[in-house]
């Protein structure tokens, strides 16, 4: 039987330098049932460009451009507050798998991320699966590693806890009303004294936020946010992969997370728990 379609969405700004190294990735996925959805966030630089040189490689890519985001940039904080929660829901739009990851212009995937990622998520009839990343270094560029010490051990945050996290670190205004939450400035729910109404825990998502598997029947009830609705923004602003991954396990109460260092991601430093690989 055919593993079901998969959809891949990358969303990409000014990534001309990164950009293939990504697409690669998933690319030479060791699941091999995936449309690729590259979404072009308005690119200044020639990220576009090579998107389309990118897709004479393979069939499964498709390159499209995300609507003009009038709002992506807050004086006020001096930092950009919207990056990608568009795009991402452009790939929504186009999207035809039974399931939807994303990959980032800016990191990569080893090469069974996809394939470890569903197969969890079958066996744990979830919904809503994350992982765990490790420092990108190219040297992991098109290899896989091998996660069977990992499942012998298997490190995982229940669905349970999840919606425990996410309603420690749901603000008290969010809990009275959505609507009030989206009405009151950004900026100002960061004030001393007051930002306690507005925020909670600030616990993370326990996960690699960037690039969860889950259903496609996810994006019918939850899409990703501008800032300003966020129930649960980064408290210096942006947070929207967080904003959805919470969403996510407050509506579906069916997340989960399994620590596997399958995705690469472009920081400074290493995850304090793959130090040593």
């Amino acid at each position: 039987m055919k593993n079901p379609l998969i959809s891949v969405i990358i969303p990409t700004y000014n990534n001309s330098s990164t950009i293939e190294d990504a697409v690669d990735s998933i690319i030479n996925q060791t699941y091999k049932n995936l449309e690729i959805i590259i979404v072009d966030d308005n690119s200044s630089d020639d990220t576009f460009n090579k998107a389309k040189e990118l897709q004479k490689k393979d069939e499964r890519i498709k390159v499209v451009k995300s609507p003009i985001d009038s709002y992506r940039f807050d004086k006020k904080l001096n930092r950009n507050v919207n990056a990608g929660y568009l795009a991402r829901n452009t790939g929504f739009k186009y999207a035809q798998g039974e399931y939807i990851t994303f990959q980032d212009g800016d990191d990569a995937s080893l090469l069974n991320r996809i394939e470890v990622q569903y197969e969890l998520l079958k066996k744990y009839n979830s919904t809503h699966v994350a992982l765990d990343w490790m420092k990108f270094d190219k040297k992991y560029l098109n290899k896989e590693i091998d996660v069977s010490e990992y499942l012998k051990k298997l490190e995982i945050v229940s669905p349970e806890d999840i919606y425990k996290i996410s309603q420690r670190s749901k603000g008290l205004i969010s809990k009275i009303s959505k609507k009030i939450n989206s009405l009151i400035p950004f900026h100002f729910k960061r004030k001393k004294l007051i930002n306690k109404l507005f925020f909670g825990s600030l616990e993370n998502y326990p996960g690699t936020g960037n690039s969860p598997l889950f259903k496609k029947e996810v994006v019918e009830k939850v899409q990703f946010r501008k800032l300003k609705d966020r129930i649960w923004p980064s408290f210096m602003g942006r947070g929207a992969d967080k904003d959805f991954n919470f969403q996510v396990a407050e509506t579906f109460k069916n997340s989960h997370v399994f620590f596997i260092p399958l995705y690469l991601w472009r920081v400074e430093n290493q995850n304090e728990k793959y130090i040593n690989i």
